[in-house]
């Protein structure tokens, strides 16, 4: 865990679009001039390649635009391979392309339809041994350089920091038990597993290589297909991983299109139900009282009982000034429920009275809807 050869982070890429592969061979009066001249090339060769990858048309259609136009577009300059001589400039390049300057010339959407995030675990098979990320190696290192911002897969991809190594290794993608798995996505925030496997087989250290590259998916290990590349010798070794890695993208992203790379809900931790308040169906304990309303006539006396009958929970019985009525909240409660509704009430005991009018009635309320009594 303390071994300072682990951990390679990836790079962001969210904000850019990328061309590779650029190759230029430029004259100039300086090493210096015949440098600047070259990544000119390189900025202008890039964009019509890129614009001719994205719009899927020929390279001879795509726009001719000026150097102080692509110099506004352009992010950073990669430098793949190069040679410097005192007159002569001779590299390999990729150019980035600032997503929201160049993303409409382009013809690239601001934002595009992208898979569920997927747990990525390189694999490098040499010698017989198996390493992920326990180990910095030339294929880890491939795909934490690797520009997804162009890729319909959304790649959740592990630094080899941390716990990276006891979590993500060779050994755990040998294991299908669903359990751990699940464990595992919770806390990468991922929906499933992608595996990108390559098996390296040496002619003789540091001569040719060739290596076989197999792309899996799912606990299971379901292969979604395999393809070989050849290194001529260990100089060339990363030239071949990043070429892996562009072939392994397609081969995912093939496999989204046809609908086999998605998420799934079994290896998804959902969380537990909200809990339910329970609810107390208990009936409330009726409290039996007497009303005594005092009023100064018959009209008076009706408008009484209606304000009484109006208080949802009331059952009355009887007739007349003195009234039995059934309450659940008790004299207080229905002293209350009185006052509020305009009435000047009072508590005597268990005996509520209705102790005073206004000069003149109140229109009748219409009578809470009742229960059937029990």
């Amino acid at each position: 865990m303390e071994n300072a050869e682990r951990g390679i982070l990836p790079i962001d890429s969210s904000g850019t679009l990328e061309i590779g592969g650029i190759e230029v061979d430029v004259a100039g009066k300086d090493a210096q001039s015949a440098r600047f001249a070259g990544w000119r090339i390189a900025q202008r060769e890039g964009f019509k390649a890129l614009w001719a990858k994205t719009n899927k048309r020929p390279v001879s259609e795509a726009p001719n635009l000026s150097d102080s136009t692509l110099d506004g577009l352009v992010s950073s300059i990669v430098v793949e391979r190069e040679q410097i001589g005192p007159q002569r400039y001779i590299a390999t390049l990729g150019v980035l392309f600032d997503r929201a300057r160049a993303g409409e010339l382009l013809g690239v959407p601001g934002q595009a339809t992208r898979s569920a995030p997927m747990l990525l675990i390189p694999v490098t098979i040499s010698g017989g041994a198996a390493t992920g990320v326990e180990l910095r190696n030339p294929w880890q290192r491939a795909w934490a350089q690797f520009r997804t911002s162009q890729s319909p897969i959304d790649y959740v991809r592990v630094s080899g920091l941390g716990v990276d190594p006891l979590l993500v290794n060779a050994a755990q993608t040998r294991r299908p038990g669903r359990g751990w798995w699940r464990n595992i996505l919770d806390l990468y925030g991922a929906a499933n597993i992608l595996v990108a496997e390559v098996r390296l087989d040496r002619l003789y250290p540091g001569g040719p290589t060739k290596a076989r590259f197999i792309g899996k998916f799912g606990p299971d290990g379901r292969t979604l297909g395999s393809f070989e590349l050849t290194a001529k010798d260990s100089a060339d070794l990363p030239r071949m991983m990043s070429e892996g890695v562009q072939r392994m993208d397609d081969l995912f992203a093939q496999a989204l299109a046809a609908g086999i790379v998605r998420g799934d809900p079994d290896l998804i931790i959902q969380p537990p139900p909200p809990v339910e308040e329970e609810v107390d169906e208990t009936p409330a304990v009726q409290t039996v009282m007497t009303v005594a309303i005092s009023a100064p006539n018959d009209a008076w006396l009706g408008y009484g009982l209606a304000v009484i009958r109006s208080i949802p929970g009331v059952r009355i019985s009887g007739a007349g000034n003195v009234v039995t009525v059934s309450y659940a909240g008790g004299p207080a409660a229905l002293r209350d429920q009185l006052v509020a509704r305009g009435l000047s009430a009072s508590l005597e005991g268990s005996t509520v009275r209705l102790n005073s009018a206004p000069a003149r009635p109140a229109p009748v309320p219409a009578p809470a809807q009742q229960s059937p009594s029990p």
